[in-house]
């Protein structure tokens, strides 16, 4: 059984989550506000699976409550609920450490769906990889990329991923020495139309390269492929 937070301050909406949710046989509990979210995840006798979490909130939004959680390095997977038509939610929610997103108002089956998805790839995280594609540790230069305990190791420090830098990191590795397109990279490893705005990406590989590169500004693993997207080269 997963345990899921629901940080909506709409009672009628969370409660309804909340049911469903326990229906599909989760736990769900309900924070109104980014604050009470916060004090919910950083509390002891808390550990949650998975983090439905909405944008407008009172107090502090949901994309300060993605980014504080992030900076205390909880990974914990993040699905944030936006409003409709609002790509600029969608883009800041990413950069702040989301996992994915879901539109306002939105499908309950869609909902269930995604956040089934990353749940399943958090536990596949800590299990034997259930595909040949996956792979349990990737090293190069003097990083090591472990995809079991989603980690970048250094010489000095063990830095933490989220679900997501896995994936993305995952397919730019499997498409080694190929330019991979912004289009194809949504829609792998989010599952995004390929005409969705592209700069999530961007912002993505901007913070893995802090991980990845000795010196970010003059990357030699995770290259810019102008007019295309990315490449990974060992």
């Amino acid at each position: 059984m997963s345990r899921i937070l629901i940080v909506e301050d709409e009672a009628h909406l969370a409660n309804g989550l909340s049911f469903n949710l326990e229906a599909e046989g989760h736990e769900a509990s309900i924070a109104d506000t980014g604050e009470a979210a916060l004090n919910m995840l950083t509390g002891n006798s808390h550990h949650f699976d998975a983090i439905v979490l909405d944008v407008m909130l009172p107090g502090k939004s949901g994309f300060e409550v993605a980014q504080e959680l992030r900076q205390r390095q909880d990974f914990t997977p993040i699905l944030i609920l936006t409003a409709r038509g609002r790509s600029e939610d969608v883009l800041l929610g990413f950069a702040a450490g989301a996992d994915d997103y879901l539109p306002k108002p939105f499908e309950l089956s869609i909902l269930l769906a995604r956040l089934t998805g990353l749940i399943r790839r958090r536990e596949w995280s800590h299990k034997t990889p259930p595909i040949a594609e996956r792979v349990d540790e990737y090293s190069f230069g003097d990083r090591t990329i472990d995809f079991v305990r989603l980690q970048v190791r250094t010489p000095t420090a063990e830095i933490p991923l989220t679900v997501m830098e896995c994936d993305l990191m995952r397919q730019l590795i499997l498409n080694e020495g190929k330019p991979v397109s912004r289009g194809s990279l949504l829609e792998s490893v989010w599952g995004l139309r390929e005409d969705t705005d592209t700069r999530a990406i961007d912002n993505f590989v901007v913070r893995l390269r802090k991980y990845l590169e000795e010196d970010p500004a003059r990357p030699k693993h995770l290259l810019t492929v102008r007019g295309v997207g990315y490449e990974f080269k060992r």
